[in-house]
């Protein structure tokens, strides 16, 4: 377990294997409208179950990826995983959007360095997603570049910001 003040109250912050039953809540996490805009690099349908439930499925398997499940008093209200992408490992996470700003994505990710040993290890986040910046600032990343992509959720080519921690 991982504790956190939230409040002046302290609560419990886990992170445990995902398995196949916690992509339905995944899924439905990433319909959020808001939360895909922030996002931006999203899959060109999110509501698509089906394709979403399968690439999930398959990467639970892939060696590897390094899949978690963020729980927060018990309760599922996210993931972060470690993948790579041409040869560099990333990261990612997605939290539940009425877990925003509670200090659970950068805790959880606190926690997850410390069992995800991969380093260099990179983070990409849309260029006017401030949240996602403070995240990865408040755990040690540093920006090291930017890129422009197509982001499906905004359908449209945007900046990214690419930070590095070593």
């Amino acid at each position: 377990m991982y504790k956190l003040v939230f409040m002046k109250r302290a609560i419990e912050i886990e992170l445990r294997h995902t398995n196949e039953n916690d992509l339905e809540t995944f899924f439905l996490f990433q319909l959020d409208k808001e939360a895909n805009y922030l996002a931006a690099f999203t899959p060109k349908d999110p509501s698509d179950k089906d394709v979403y439930i399968k690439k999930w499925t398959q990467l639970l398997t892939d060696e590897k990826i390094n899949i978690r499940t963020i729980l927060f008093e018990k309760e599922i209200v996210g993931s972060i995983t470690k993948f790579e992408m041409e040869g560099d490992a990333e990261i990612t996470y997605w939290i539940d959007k009425k877990f925003w700003n509670k200090g659970i994505a950068s805790n959880a990710l606190k926690k997850f360095l410390e069992i995800e040993k991969t380093r260099p290890i990179y983070g990409r986040i849309a260029f006017d997603n401030v949240g996602s910046k403070k995240v990865l600032e408040h755990c040690g990343f540093t920006k090291v570049g930017t890129e422009r992509g197509f982001a499906n959720a905004r359908d449209k080519e945007i900046e990214e910001f690419i930070y590095k921690l070593t």
